[in-house]
């Protein structure tokens, strides 16, 4: 029988090792509306699913002082359960020397990425941390820099999310922005590369840690972010529920883990809404919500607005349509969705904002979303209804033409499931970028109302019968006259179809029912390209 006093130590040392720094740091969190790393842990994974890894390390750096020395080293690191699925996660604990990073803290977050690699699971890293740890000089470099290159080899393998819930400047920034998708939580999350006291000193501008990289900033401003929650809860809810729709890593079919989703859910028909929340639901989500037809959603009358997400809840199982970064680039539209349960892309053209033209930022938000599905084997849904690319100096002068080829390249680049349905307008180079049928789309549908051309009718006619309708004795009814004829010639889905650039005009009653065999019909799709070390997108 052993001594007791093996257990009494062993129990010591975890109990040293989960004080964090100590009661009066985690109330000052509390105060502050933030959770400590491991509430943070259990909120993430499923209940009593989480399992510590390197709960006993501590620095062995000899230039800290001994006080600073603490088992854990300011970072809680393991792995769990979320919806069933192995996940790793990482969460930095701000109670312990602001949560700064040295080499042993570096080492456990590295440690437990390469586990995720290894196993084939996505990796979570939830970031509050002051930056560096300067005592440890160069040391603390070297960590960021080993992070950051697992991130980089990661990339494309398994799916990693950052979470933001406290501060991150600096270089520590790069990790989050080298990550496939950032949460940030609204009030107490903070991003930049130099802080407010610093760009005061150096550039003379006051202005305060969060108008300078606040949540609101990076979701709706500079773009970085993807997702802004509430608190600390509301934003591990939403990864939760992101997580839900990812596979894995590369080597699995999202189809593999929908399966599983789409047999809970046959059991369970308020599953979905359930499936992200540890609380009971007292909701109950139908799989399919058929209230809304696509016909009196999207107006005849070109010049006409509408939403476009309305239209993804006509045919999308109902309440599975995920966005992604809702506040910026709002003239298109990204996300995840599910068909008769299973997880596919959706990258659509928003005719609310700029008439669903693509610009600068549209199309760096899609064209990044299109590279993830292809990356994790999600099919993707282009769902087109786009003038053109975005005109004037300010697009021309940002780079819109490096930009927009960015989207083109992503779609022609993917080698999963393509779809396209065009709902309204397809005209010139925006059409080519939308997933095209030369571009590489499988199937493309259109709807009755669909116009793919050039360019429009009344901007057409003005160069093609340019002279005709000067010389007119009714310049106006000719120029009529003349749009009508080009409409009927050259606009209409019809005269697409027979050219083969459209395989289908469909009735917008049967959208849903088209797109769901459509992409059962790709499920073992393979395609073949020609070797090559790595392609060069414009960035």
């Amino acid at each position: 029988m052993w001594n007791e006093k093996y257990i009494a130590k062993l129990d010591s040392y975890l109990a040293q090792a989960q004080a964090a720094g100590g009661a009066a740091r985690v109330d000052k969190q509390h105060q502050s509306g933030k959770c400590t790393a491991r509430e943070r842990m259990e909120m993430l994974f499923d209940e009593g699913s989480f399992v510590e890894v390197g709960a006993l390390r501590k620095s062995s750096n000899r230039v800290l002082k001994e006080s600073k020395v603490v088992l854990g080293d300011g970072v809680v690191t393991g792995y769990g359960k979320v919806n069933g699925r192995l996940v790793f996660a990482s969460s930095q604990d701000f109670t312990v020397g602001g949560g700064s990073l040295g080499q042993c803290h570096a080492e456990k977050i590295c440690r437990v990425m390469d586990m995720a690699v290894e196993a084939g699971a996505p990796f979570v890293a939830m970031n509050d941390s002051g930056g560096a740890r300067i005592d440890e000089g160069v040391f603390s470099l070297a960590g960021y820099s080993a992070i950051m290159a697992r991130n980089v080899w990661a990339s494309g393998v398994i799916p990693q999310i950052a979470v933001i819930m406290g501060p991150c400047a600096g270089g520590a920034c790069y990790s989050p922005a080298l990550s496939d998708f950032i949460f940030m939580t609204q009030n107490t999350s903070q991003m930049f590369l130099t802080g407010p006291a610093v760009v005061k000193q150096v550039m003379g501008e006051n202005i305060t840690a969060a108008d300078l990289g606040g949540a609101p900033v990076h979701t709706s401003k500079s773009g970085v972010a993807h997702f802004m929650y509430e608190d600390d809860k509301k934003c591990l809810e939403g990864v939760r529920k992101l997580l839900s729709y990812l596979p894995q890593s590369n080597r699995k079919e999202s189809a593999e883990c929908n399966c599983k989703i789409a047999e809970a859910a046959k059991n369970d028909e308020g599953f979905f809404k359930k499936l992200f929340s540890k609380s009971e639901s007292n909701e109950v989500a139908a799989s399919f919500d058929n209230s809304a037809s696509i016909q009196d959603i999207v107006p005849d009358n070109y010049k006409q607005a509408y939403d476009v997400k309305s239209v993804i809840a006509a045919f999308a199982d109902a309440d599975s349509f995920f966005e992604v970064q809702s506040d910026w680039g709002k003239n298109v539209v990204i996300g995840f969705a599910r068909l008769n349960g299973e997880a596919i892309g959706i990258v659509a053209n928003q005719p609310k904002v700029l008439a669903g033209s693509l610009d600068v930022d549209g199309s760096d938000k899609a064209g990044r979303f299109v590279r993830f599905c292809d990356a994790f084997n999600i099919p993707l849904l282009a769902l087109a209804d786009v003038p053109g690319y975005m005109p004037g100096s300010k697009q021309e002068y940002s780079g819109i033409i490096r930009h927009g080829a960015k989207l083109l390249y992503a779609f022609a680049e993917a080698t999963v499931p393509k779809v396209t349905l065009i709902l309204r307008k397809a005209f010139g180079g925006a059409y080519i970028a939308m997933n095209s049928k030369d571009v590489g789309a499988d199937y493309v549908f259109a709807l009755p109302i669909a116009q793919v051309a050039v360019m429009g009718a009344e901007g057409a006619v003005e160069i093609i019968n340019k002279k005709e309708i000067a010389a007119a004795p009714d310049p106006a009814a000719a120029r009529a006259q003349c749009i009508a004829k080009y409409e009927e010639e050259l606009m209409n889905p019809y005269v697409a179809a027979s050219m083969g650039v459209v395989d289908e005009v469909i009735h917008p009653a049967d959208v849903r029912k088209r797109l769901i065999t459509a992409f059962d019909a790709l499920k073992t799709k393979e395609q073949k390209r020609h070797w090559k070390k790595h392609a060069n997108i414009p960035l």
